[in-house]
């Protein structure tokens, strides 16, 4: 094989046959030097040319090759140039016809490991204008030759020609021609997306994470009712906020570090006026919780990433919440608190909230219709003391199906265990653990894990109402267990108009006595809901929503349980419209009220009336 000055590839054949066209038409002997550079990167000289005579075939004329400054001279007749076989070499003594094949598994010695399969399977399968020899092998390592080349080109394009026409060339110039102006346009925009681009890029706040957040803005009153207590609540406007920072960070494109920071300064309804969880604000503080004080703290840390194309992982390393990775069927009103429900209550079935802390979690879709989440979560990973660590302190375990029959219809069924956990929300008997510790200098973040989580809450008096037999056992830790069980469901009938709801039941053990007062027992705590949303009401983007329920309420207790916690005596009802309006992308106004009928569910109570106007500002 040769190099040609101008670098290409040629065989001896398509040298001499071509040096042949060029000299044949010369009378007698003439000649040419030519010089070729040769693989090995030297320059060879050849003087190269025709005559007819005593060299010759008869009286064909013959071509003859002189290197250099040799005396050697070889000789070939234009008569065996011009029989294709004499230049053939050991792997094509074959019949060189060509022959149309229809898939590129019809070619034996083509592999899908070559590195030109897929442009030969397009070319072959999808235009149709590749041959291959009649023993099924195409020869891909077989020097083609410029005629060679020139017909498979002349083929392919002669295809391109049957798909598109003349007249549709004619229609897309028209076009073009058409939207010039436009197009311009475009492009100007498309440069200045570019310089813009150019120019942040240097400065952007990372490559990998991306910063995000929230504030929430709130004036709170209580207009009317009396809180657990029985006293008479004052009327007292409060003004208060929620920040969040979100770091959502992606290292593959599939995965994300997620870690938020928060600060508050509103304390919870339970810990400061109403004294019972029933109303709490999704916003504000935890349970009881009271001195917040816009302490900005470590709220989540959790890794999410894919295990297959169905399986997700997620590792809850601080302060996750099952609402965090797991459907909870609400999703038009459950906003944590940023959007949606204004109450802990309103934004999903309570029964969810006992599952709070740092563990792993695994969701796997069987298929678009069904999908299955379980997960384990303890609150305290870190602390190495008796009863605590990732084993043997509080703990919440979740298994949900999530059924997903048609687009509209969705449907949840969910089962969680827990130790040491409550439903932060219903009435202090129904959150019995959490209403003893409330006057300790610290409330666990797994005793009472609202949706502060109890990161920067400090108590500093008895603030819920506990049976009087119990009212010397404040800060006591009551060891308990539970067995939750949920049904979510929503339903859109139509794009305006989503009904939903939940049923909770939870049971609750007794493990510890408190000193032989508080005998082993059980507790049945309910809880329901009724949820209408109207999603883009008024203005698209904006959403009107009413939830009208039941808070989680103690209906029966074991005989031993019954004088020392009893029941609640009353069914009280919650009842909670709001309106979500979008000023812009960013800003939302939401004004509701949320009405209690008979505050921790006891008659003796007046019903409470708690006004709210929240301000979201999202970047």
């Amino acid at each position: 094989m040769y190099k040609m000055s101008n670098f290409v590839l040629v065989s001896p054949a398509v040298l001499v046959t071509t040096l042949f066209v060029v000299t044949s038409a010369h009378a007698n002997q003439t000649s040419e030097v030519i010089k070729v550079s040769q693989e090995n990167g030297t320059l060879a000289s050849y003087e190269i040319g025709t005559h007819t005579g005593t060299l010759g075939r008869g009286n064909a004329p013959s071509v003859f090759v002189k290197l250099g400054a040799s005396s050697k001279t070889a000789s070939i007749s234009t008569s065996d140039i011009l029989e294709p076989t004499n230049f053939k070499d050991s792997e094509d003594d074959t019949d060189d016809s060509m022959a149309q094949v229809n898939s590129v598994s019809e070619l034996s010695d083509v592999q899908p490991t070559d590195w030109a399969f897929q442009a030969l399977q397009s070319l072959v399968e999808k235009y149709g204008c590749i041959t291959g020899y009649p023993n099924g092998a195409y020869r891909g390592n077989r020097v083609m030759t410029r005629y060679e080349f020139a017909a498979g080109l002349n083929a392919c394009l002669n295809k391109v020609t049957d798909l598109v026409s003349r007249q549709d060339l004619a229609t897309l110039q028209k076009l073009r021609e058409e939207f010039a102006g436009e197009l311009a346009t475009l492009r100007k925009r498309v440069d200045a997306v570019e310089a813009k681009t150019a120019e942040l890029e240097p400065h952007q706040f990372s490559t990998t994470t991306k910063l995000n957040g929230s504030v929430v803005i709130a004036a709170v009153n209580v207009f009317t009712g009396n809180n657990a207590r029985g006293q008479k609540i004052n009327s007292t406007p409060i003004l208060g906020d929620r920040i969040r920072l979100d770091f959502d960070t992606s290292f593959t494109g599939k995965d994300q570090l997620k870690t938020r920071l928060q600060a508050t300064n509103l304390d919870a309804l339970s810990g400061t006026s109403t004294f019972t969880p029933e109303g709490d604000l999704r916003f504000g503080g935890s349970t009881y919780s009271t001195d917040n004080n816009n302490n900005v703290a470590l709220d989540t840390v959790s890794y999410t990433f894919p295990l297959g194309e169905k399986t997700k992982v997620v590792i809850e390393a601080y302060s996750g919440t099952a609402d965090d990775f797991a459907d909870t069927v609400n999703s038009d009103l459950d906003g944590n608190g940023d959007s949606g429900a204004l109450s802990n209550f309103g934004t999903h079935n309570p029964i969810y909230n006992l599952v709070a802390g740092s563990g792993i979690v695994i969701n796997h879709e069987f298929s678009e219709n069904l999908e299955l989440t379980l997960g384990y979560l303890v609150s305290e990973p870190n602390d190495p003391s008796q009863k605590n660590g990732l084993f043997n302190g509080p703990y919440g375990v979740i298994g949900q199906l999530t059924i997903k029959p048609s687009e509209n219809f969705n449907l949840g069924l969910t089962y969680v265990n827990s130790y040491n956990a409550d439903l932060t929300a219903g009435s202090n008997r129904a959150n019995l653990r959490s209403a003893l510790l409330s006057n300790t200098a610290l409330l666990p973040s797994a005793v009472a894990g609202g949706p502060s989580n109890g990161n920067q809450s400090s108590i500093n008096s008895g603030n819920a109402t506990l049976p009087p037999v119990l009212e010397n056992f404040r800060g006591d830790s009551l060891a308990t267990s539970s067995n939750s069980y949920g049904v979510e469901v929503s339903y859109q009938i139509s794009p305006k108009f989503v009904l939903g709801g939940w049923v909770g039941y939870t049971n609750t053990r007794t493990l510890s006595k408190l000193g032989g007062v508080v005998p082993r027992g059980q507790l049945d705590i309910w809880n329901y809901a009724i949820t209408l949303a109207f999603p883009d009401l008024g203005k698209k983007g904006s959403l009107g929503g009413i939830i009208v329920g039941m808070e989680p309420k103690v209906t029966a207790v074991s005989s031993s349980l019954r004088s020392v916690i009893g029941t609640d005596p009353n069914t009280s009802y919650h009842i909670e419209p709001f309106y979500q309006y979008h000023l812009t992308d960013n800003i939302a106004i939401t004004p509701g009220i949320i009405y209690l009928t008979a505050p921790d569910h006891n008659n003796r109570n007046a019903s409470s009336v708690t006004g709210v106007i929240r301000a979201t500002f999202t970047f």
